[in-house]
């Protein structure tokens, strides 16, 4: 494959020459670079733990590197720490979003950094200069909400706006889109267009491939810790793009499936509504044996809300909910694990994870009854076996099972929640967004172990915001609108715009 860089004629806003990091086992980043021009969005590739997001840390100043030069504005820079790089117009949305809950949006925003009058916090001058970075990007949030009250995609859009208000130069967005819908999508790239037209060097990174070749004006391709390719996006296709990032040809981008499902229907669910709001009002569906349930819905269309309510940890207000035709409660999520249910969320730092412990750990804790034995003593053996498995079956790479799951990327870590739920083997997978921040090899495999699941005559709910991998491995598809079902549909007789019809019918 030829590899080139972008014109070095051209005045680059930012340079990362000759990266290397180490930690304890793993070489993260192997002499790598970039340059950023201004005025362009670069989007930065690769599969999960390829060393983007070490990169971006390298250069925001949460790590050192071991060797190497950055240069930002012609002038060689070592951040000691975020505020540093903040204050000298770098700026980074993360993909894990770290924010006080319990306080307001303005405050999230202006946090280490409040206005003042005298020694008194000048509350008014933070909500009027919140409200018109919010007036520029066309964002519709009260500045006095209570973050915590706001849903993920909100939330992002919040964490956007705090770096646009340190007037960056460069801005680093890492997985932006991952828990925002189409349209939501759309309105994000309305502000990534501004942003580049004053001048801004915008870093993109991203596993979603149309959206890079659409966004992007250059490319730049990360493996296994090394650069790998950098390139103008208009020279690049969404084949060529895949065989860089994960060094093969990869001919198919959904995995074939072998059977169909049967006409069993394993779970009815009548009427539906949880207690609180916001929540699901009305939902009424039959899910059959060997099914994989996609469902689609804009934001606000409660479909987080439907299967958390289904899982037992949102309370049910109404609704009748019958497996293999006897009617079961699920008012615990224990209950809702007992009946063969389990629920990967969607927000894994969240609510997914346990970051301070290990992978061991993290891979075997909704299942810890099936190693203990009456005298409760647990099988570290069987536990061992089973955590090599979660860590082989979906390729999580780690330079071993005591490594502690924060250390992972986020990637990585979406597979061994996705394998600690397998290891219960369920009977109704609930699947939130199950391939946000996942490398396209990556999410191949975890598409291929939803189609085995349903293949064992098992069944799948399916929640994304990617309508392609809805239609591409759903055998139906369930479209929400504001708390009830629009519709359900043929996934191989519909499209992405029947979807969005169905998606704005209750709004």
């Amino acid at each position: 494959m030829n590899q080139q860089s972008v014109d070095t004629h051209e005045t680059c806003l930012l340079e990362m020459n000759g990266i290397c990091k180490c930690f304890p086992g793993v070489q993260a980043l192997d002499n790598t670079r970039l340059q950023i021009r201004p005025h362009s969005v670069h989007a930065l590739v690769g599969e999960n733990g390829a060393g983007k997001s070490t990169l971006m840390k390298c250069l925001f100043g949460i790590y050192q590197h071991d060797q190497g030069e950055i240069f930002f504005d012609g002038k060689p820079v070592a951040f000691r720490n975020p505020r540093q790089a903040l204050d000298c117009g770098v700026s980074m949305v993360h993909q894990e979003l770290n924010q006080v809950q319990d306080r307001s949006v303005m405050e999230n925003i202006w946090l280490g950094r409040f206005p003042m009058k005298g020694i008194i916090v000048d509350s008014k001058k933070m909500y009027n200069d919140t409200k018109e970075i919010f007036n520029n990007l066309s964002i519709d949030i009260d500045p006095n909400t209570i973050i915590g009250t706001l849903s993920v995609s909100q939330r992002q859009m919040v964490e956007i706006a705090k770096a646009v208000s340190c007037n960056a130069k460069i801005i680093v967005f890492d997985e932006p889109t991952s828990s925002l819908t189409e349209v939501e999508v759309k309105h994000l790239f309305r502000i990534i267009g501004k942003l580049r037209d004053n001048g801004c060097g915008i870093i993109y990174i991203s596993h979603k491939l149309e959206e890079i070749l659409e966004i992007a004006d250059d490319v730049t391709v990360m493996r296994d810790g090394r650069w790998v390719y950098t390139g103008k996006s208009k020279d690049l296709t969404i084949d060529k793009l895949i065989t860089l990032i994960v060094g093969r040809e990869l001919t198919d981008r959904f995995p074939p499936r072998r059977t169909k499902p049967s006409d069993e229907v394993i779970l009815h669910v009548e009427n539906l509504a949880g207690e609180y709001m916001p929540t699901v009002v009305d939902a009424s569906f039959d899910l059959r044996k060997g099914e994989i349930l996609g469902v689609a819905g804009l934001m606000g269309s409660r479909r987080t809300e439907t299967v958390e309510t289904l899982f037992g940890i949102r309370k049910r207000k109404s609704g009748i909910i019958r497996l293999n035709n006897n009617q079961i409660e699920n008012n615990t999520a224990r209950e809702s694990i007992s009946n063969g249910f389990s629920l990967l969320t969607e927000e894994r730092r969240q609510s997914g994870i346990f970051p301070t412990l290990d992978i061991t750990f993290n891979s075997v804790i909704a299942n810890i009854d099936r190693y203990t034995n009456r005298f409760g003593i647990l099988n570290e053996k069987k536990i061992a076996q089973d955590t090599k498995w979660v860590i082989d079956a979906l390729s999580v790479k780690t330079p071993g099972c005591r490594t502690k799951i924060e250390n992972l990327s986020g990637g990585n870590q979406q597979k061994v929640i996705m394998g600690r739920w397998l290891l219960t083997e369920p009977t109704i997978m609930l699947l939130d967004e199950p391939t946000r921040g996942v490398d396209v090899g990556a999410k191949y495999d975890i598409y291929q172990l939803i189609i085995d699941c349903a293949e064992k005559g098992n069944a799948v709910i399916f929640i994304s915001s990617e309508m392609p991998e809805l239609l591409g491995i759903s055998d139906r598809i369930m479209v929400m609108s504001n708390g009830r079902v629009a519709g359900i549909v043929d996934a191989k007789s519909t499209s992405q715009e029947d979807l969005l019809r169905l998606a704005a019918k209750y709004l």
